[in-house]
Order: structure tokens, then C-alpha cells, then sequence
């Protein structure tokens, strides 16, 4: 078998520009934090945007905490997100509880059922604000993110 560098097998997968990208942009967080001195985030930037492979990425953001991963919420851009995506949720437990209160005032009926439903909605939306979309700080969409995954040669 091959070096290691050179070996191309089935659990060897090449990394993507959006993966190097999300790399960069931990790293540079690093370095606002002070975690980084400039020049090792200008020498692990050049070499996440050499890299090949998405094995070759897990090096750079290993020594950070939570490999980096924890300072990719605190962007601009993921708290931009953060804050649609707590407006769409809003919206639509404002949207549920209208409904539900005209179908209980064309109902007629003498309790107002609609607080039970809208108690769990609304308690929902409270858990989401305090503790984000996926009930922690970050989530990656597949779980792990693909340069800290487990290697499974």
C-alpha cells in the first residue's frame, strides 16, 4: 500500500471548496479570538486551501476548542441565520395561534382550548431561543463535520 498522503482509497474522499471555506473562516475566527497568532493563521490558511483531502483539514482546527467548531456561531453570518430562522418560528406560532383562535370562536365553545396547543408552541419557540435550532450552540448538518469525522479505513 502507498503513503499515506498518496493513498486513494474508498474512505478517501477530496474536500470541496465550501469545506476548505468553512475551515478558513473557523481559523480566522481563531485568530480574532486570539487564539491564533497571525502568522499561524496565515500559515494554516495556506495550507487548508492547499489541501486535498478532507483528512488533511481535521490538523488545523484540532488544537482549537471544540476543533473550531463552537466559534462558527458566533459569525455574522450564522447569527444572521440565527435570527431568521427565530423570526420564521414566530411567525408561525403567531400564524397557528390565529388559527386555532378563529376555529375556537366559530366553534363556540365555552373553554379556550387553544391555550393547550400554543402553551407547547410557544414553549417550543422559548426552548429554540435559549438553546438554538438543534438544542445546542452548533450543529453541523451531518452531524460531524466532515474533517473531524472518525477515519474509517
Amino acid at each position: 500500500m502507498s503513503t499515506d498522503a498518496t493513498w486513494s482509497g474508498p474512505h478517501r474522499l477530496r474536500t470541496s471548496d465550501a469545506e476548505r471555506e468553512q475551515v478558513a473562516t473557523i481559523l480566522r475566527a481563531a485568530m480574532t479570538e486570539g487564539r491564533l497568532t497571525l502568522a499561524e493563521g496565515e500559515e494554516r490558511l495556506a495550507a487548508v486551501y492547499a489541501a486535498t483531502y478532507r483528512d488533511e483539514l481535521a490538523q488545523y482546527t484540532a488544537d482549537l476548542p471544540n476543533g473550531g467548531r463552537q466559534a462558527l456561531a458566533h459569525t455574522p453570518e450564522a447569527r444572521a441565520a440565527t435570527r431568521r430562522d427565530a423570526r420564521a418560528r414566530a411567525g408561525f406560532v403567531v400564524f397557528v395561534g390565529l388559527v386555532l383562535t378563529g376555529i375556537w370562536a366559530l366553534s363556540g365553545a365555552h373553554f379556550f382550548w387553544p391555550a393547550i396547543p400554543m402553551f407547547f408552541l410557544i414553549m417550543g419557540l422559548l426552548r429554540h431561543r435559549e438553546h438554538g435550532p438543534h438544542g445546542h450552540r452548533y450543529h453541523h448538518p451531518h452531524g460531524v463535520a466532515p474533517w473531524n469525522a472518525p477515519d474509517r479505513r
